[in-house]
């Protein structure tokens, strides 16, 4: 085995152009990486394929690794991102099937002392239980008990968080233990399974005498262990007992005044208002929020609530990026809307600003219990516990980039449940193309656009709408540019970032319909008033502005606009109709994205929601 010195002096001298030192580092590094690779894989002829195009990609790209004493973690990397690549979705969402695989791995020549001292049965158990792990899970035990990387190369070589790896590490390590349990071998008994895998999956007889997994490799710390669990199956747990989850982490005392009455999660059924609990008021409960994009862009939301002895976990929300969950009773309902507070108030975010916070607390006359967390950059993750017993906490957890391949934002509910899709098409393809019509002061008005309903959607089927005036007034969002032009087609306003969405319906967004167009209307200062439309699952949203008075009728089912009516101190008036395609074949040219050319127009600030005060005004 070559040792630490004599590999930096293999690197650095096949780097200078030595073919033997070269040809000794490709030999080392295709023992070692069989084994690795078999690991994750266990399936021969996909470990030797891997292998060998890890082999050939480091040859390629050999002059670009910066530091020798790096190698083995760099070539560990471009292994691992060609497993991944493989797996494809079944990296993050699939398990292997025992019906799709053979439970046996063939021994080796060099293995045949080995195979013939372990008992057959608890062989196949151990090789069925890691078969049946996902693909991540393997891959990070590996990488922590047989490899011996610490969990900061982990977090390098699979593209996430320190912190992240150890709750990854937990969780596969809690899969594999209950994997054993079902195929008859105690969770006791963890250890020692690792190691017999680890024996089974040596490339010799050497390497395989030499495998072994100690206490210390497996322990992981406290607060990543309590977040994992609270991410699993049905596990409520108190995080009360946690001074801090992770470095960087704010941990900050809430009034516990109005405990509760801000996080309700929309029904399990397809419901207007959620269902009520009795537990809910004496419970706990805990909210996880998670910007990929940073604040104020989109949020992924985790809602988990227990009873008072906190040993059962109710009801769970899920809004990730796919689609929209609320677990009950074993039963997952799948949602076309997301979640809103029954009582029509205004949901609100650990990161609203101030101005923000203080004049929504002024139309609807109560504070709110929600602490601000402040943090611009991407990957924002925020945890916010409540309960009448021990007030409310939050803890933030910065820079947690990989929170949605960690499963943090995935089901993970138990198989057994029964699913319930109450999604119509579009929701459940999860974008659809939609029709504007009507009439702005006694002009007829036209128009079509697409809307994502989820975040996934977002990055290939991303929002964008045009809105045509009889006059000749064209309005296009792109939603890289917006822009206004006049009847002659000369463009009198432009908006980098697009702008016109604000006001509208933005699901991808994270957040229910009622509740975007009331914050964009709060962001520019405008008052608002809501209520339900008797005998219906709608809602109207009132704004006054400007002598100007705009009602939205919000489906709250499916979650969209229907209709915006206008009525102006000056006698102006108009309505904007929205109707949604629910089926999206053959719809032809009709609806193709604006193409926005590099005007020269100097970009002006954004406009907000008063873009539809303007249209109601005459002001372009």
């Amino acid at each position: 085995m070559i040792n630490n010195d004599e590999l930096t002096r293999l690197v650095k001298k096949a780097q200078l152009g030595d073919k033997d030192s070269l040809n000794r580092l490709s030999e080392a590094a295709r023992v070692r990486l069989c084994e690795y690779v078999l690991r994750l894989t266990l399936q021969e002829d996909l470990t030797q394929d891997i292998v060998q195009e890890s082999i050939l990609e480091m040859f390629r790209v050999f002059n670009k690794l910066k530091r020798a004493d790096r190698f083995w973690s760099w070539l560990h990397g471009i292994a691992f991102n060609k497993i991944r690549s493989h797996y494809g979705r079944q990296w993050r969402h699939k398990t292997t099937s025992l019906s799709e695989i053979d439970c046996e791995i063939p021994a080796r020549d060099s293995q045949d002392a080995l195979a013939g001292m372990i008992n057959r049965e608890l062989k196949q158990i151990v090789i069925r239980s890691m078969q049946e792990l996902a693909p991540r899970h393997r891959a990070v035990l590996t990488m922590r008990c047989y490899e011996q990387m610490p969990y900061s190369k982990i977090a390098e070589s699979m593209g996430c968080t320190e912190f992240g790896v150890q709750s990854l590490f937990y969780r596969a390590k809690k899969s594999l233990a209950g994997k054993l349990s079902r195929h008859g071998l105690g969770k006791q008994y963890l250890l020692a399974a690792l190691v017999l895998f680890g024996k089974m999956t040596a490339a010799t007889e050497a390497t395989a005498a030499s495998v072994s997994v100690t206490a210390a490799a497996v322990k992981v710390g406290a607060a990543a262990s309590l977040a994992a669990m609270v991410t699993s199956k049905t596990a409520v747990v108190s995080l009360a007992t946690a001074g801090v989850i992770a470095g960087g982490t704010v941990v900050t005392k809430l009034p516990a005044d109005n405990a509760g009455k801000e996080l309700q999660g929309s029904g399990a059924q397809t419901s207007f208002n959620s269902a009520s609990n009795t537990e809910a008021s004496s419970g706990a409960e805990q909210c996880w929020y998670f910007f990929p994009a940073g604040a104020g862009k989109p949020v992924m939301t985790r809602l988990l609530r227990s009873n008072v002895s906190g040993k059962r976990s109710y009801n769970q929300v899920l809004q990730n990026q796919h689609a929209n969950y609320c677990y009950d009773k074993d039963t997952i309902f799948i949602n076309n809307f997301r979640m809103h507070n029954p009582d029509l108030s205004v949901r609100r975010l650990p990161t609203d600003g101030e101005d923000l916070t203080r004049f929504i607390s002024q139309v609807e006359g109560r504070q709110t219990d929600m602490e601000y967390v402040s943090g611009r950059r991407k990957g924002l993750l925020v945890i916010s516990k409540r309960s009448s017993a021990h007030g409310n906490r939050i803890w933030r957890i910065d820079r947690h980039l990989n929170v949605l391949e960690e499963e943090y934002f995935q089901s993970g509910w138990p198989a057994s449940a029964t699913v319930i899709d109450n999604r119509d098409t579009m929701h459940g393809r999860g974008w659809t193309y939609f029709r504007i019509s009507g009439r702005i002061n006694g002009e007829k008005v036209s128009g079509s656009g697409r809307i994502p309903f989820v975040y996934a959607a977002s990055k290939r089927f991303g929002p964008w709408f045009e809105l045509q005036l009889a006059d000749g007034l064209r309005i296009a969002d792109s939603g890289a540019q917006a822009c206004v032009f006049d009847r002659s087609g000369k463009v009198v306003a432009k908006y980098e970032g697009g702008s016109f969405f604000k006001g509208l319906g933005q699901p991808w967004m994270g957040l229910h319909t009622i509740d975007t167009v009331r914050r964009d209307a709060a962001e520019q200062q405008v008052m608002f008033e809501t209520g339900n439309v008797s005998s219906s699952d709608k809602a109207e949203v009132v704004l006054t502005c400007e002598q100007v008075k705009l009602v939205y009728t919000i489906d709250m089912e499916t979650d969209v606009i229907e209709k915006i009516t206008f009525t102006a101190n000056d006698g102006g008036e108009g309505e904007l109709i929205f109707s949604y395609l629910q089926d999206i074949d053959n719809v032809g040219n009709e609806f193709t994205p604006p193409r926005m050319r590099s005007y020269r127009q100097p970009q002006q600030d954004p406009p907000g929601m008063l873009w539809l005060v303007n249209l109601i005004t005459n002001r372009w």
